[in-house]
């Protein structure tokens, strides 16, 4: 039997958009989740990123705030913890159109990188849900802006990344200011280590729903490459790219200077490449991704701090240029594709000393990645140790199903700008920004 939104006790009001949105069935975490929120339970939810967890708590947290609030102020009834700005406005953008049909709901999004005023204008009037970065929501904790006296529900989006950044003591910051008896809703892909502590410290006798890595099975083609050096990873990926099933695709890189480079290199030879990093401005970060979603730009070349918060089903194909510093992280970049029910491909390229981070990510994930090759692109060093040569496959082109569809840190601004490379480097983002249509 398949349930409906409607089963889970939602209201009418939230049913009716979740349709026009052209949601139809909820996923597991979501029909575990949503009526645990309803009876108030605080939870500890494990779900990977594209399982539905953002529509888990936001719908019963919206349900919520249908009911007027018994107390009087202007402070948020629900907050949300987010790591990055990307994310935090992802999640302000899927409570818009859940509560399409709440026309007096107000949110606002608070993240650095943008300017303050608005911020600061939206907080003088009451707000129902405030999404925020740990970090710019307590510069207007500082300034006395923010008033919890209402809040009723508390939300940590992919609370082990946050923690990851550094973010353990804004969070337990915040939390202390939140009211005693507030619902507390955690949200991660592991309770390993920190985050369990921080959990069990944060929540109320919580109902505990595992979901993680379930709903991907199927979805996402995996694809490990290996690789002599830099020289023959760039012929490997010049190879792929020139792949017709491609729409749009993700490269991840493990540096900001990386990221830049490439994205020039691949513009350079013709690609609608650009690059996404966590020192670009804000607007500019923005505007990447509005020209991304809008498939003005087929190839998006980016650090980690893009593998959570995008939201593009377009992207058929996802690429790890260098490994992930953490294993966990490798979810998070692959779950870039394979969107809402399509199908995607993840190739990750290692270089032949790298077997070691290979083996920890296929420890973390509890299994093996499928090892192939290129015809004519074998690699020609040997590396150290076991070398599983069972069950490796040519590389062929993926189909894609369904309708067509679309850290090392850089020197100081001043330093970048004054070296004849970087200007040119900004001159070719400017022209990528002004002319984005794909050109191969």
């Amino acid at each position: 039997m398949t349930l409906s939104f409607s089963d889970l006790h939602l209201d009418k009001q939230l049913t009716t958009a979740l349709i026009a949105a052209g949601y139809e069935t909820p996923t597991p975490v979501q029909m575990e989740s949503i009526p645990a929120v309803l009876n108030n339970q605080d939870l500890m939810v494990s779900a990977q990123t594209g399982s539905g967890k953002t529509a888990a708590f936001l719908l019963p947290t919206l349900q919520k705030l249908l009911k007027r609030s018994e107390k009087s102020g202007k402070g948020p009834r629900a907050l949300v913890l987010t790591p990055t700005r990307e994310l935090a406005q992802q999640v302000e953008k899927n409570a818009q159109i859940y509560g399409k049909n709440m026309p007096w709901l107000r949110t606002v999004t608070l993240v650095g990188g943008t300017a303050f005023g608005q911020q600061i204008r939206a907080l003088s009037r009451p707000i129902d849900l405030i999404v925020a970065t740990p970090g710019r929501l307590m510069d207007h904790m500082r300034q006395g802006r923010i008033d919890f006296s209402r809040l009723e529900v508390l939300i940590l989006d992919e609370a082990d990344r946050m923690l990851d950044m550094g973010f353990i003591d804004d969070i337990e910051t915040i939390v202390a200011a939140t009211p005693a008896e507030r619902q507390t809703l955690l949200f991660s892909a592991t309770w390993d280590g920190m985050v369990g502590k921080l959990a069990q410290k944060l929540t109320q006798q919580p109902q505990k729903i595992d979901i993680a890595r379930e709903e991907k099975q199927g979805k996402i083609d995996e694809q490990l490459l290996y690789c002599d050096d830099i020289r023959h990873k760039n012929r490997l990926l010049d190879h792929i790219l020139r792949d017709t099933s491609i729409d749009q695709a993700v490269i991840f890189t493990a540096t900001k200077a990386m990221s830049e480079q490439l994205a020039d290199e691949l513009y350079e030879k013709g690609f609608s490449a650009n690059c996404l990093h966590g020192d670009m401005p804000q607007g500019w970060r923005n505007r990447t991704l509005m020209d991304l979603r809008k498939g003005r730009i087929k190839i998006l070349v980016a650090t980690d701090v893009a593998a959570r918060g995008i939201d593009v089903p377009t992207i058929t194909h996802v690429i790890n240029y260098d490994l992930p510093k953490q294993a966990e992280d490798y979810v998070h970049r692959i779950g870039r594709t394979g969107r809402a029910g399509r199908t995607g491909l993840a190739i990750t390229f290692a270089e032949v000393n790298e077997y070691i981070k290979v083996h920890k990510i296929e420890r973390y994930l509890n299994r093996k990645l499928p090892e192939q090759t290129i015809p004519g692109m074998e690699p020609t060093r040997k590396r150290s140790g076991k070398i599983a040569n069972k069950g490796r496959r040519s590389f062929g082109n993926h189909s894609k199903s369904g309708s067509r569809r679309q850290n090392g840190d850089l020197q100081p601004n001043r330093t970048r700008q004054n070296n004849p490379a970087n200007r040119q480097r900004s001159n070719q983002q400017n022209r990528r920004n002004s002319n984005s249509q794909p050109k191969s």
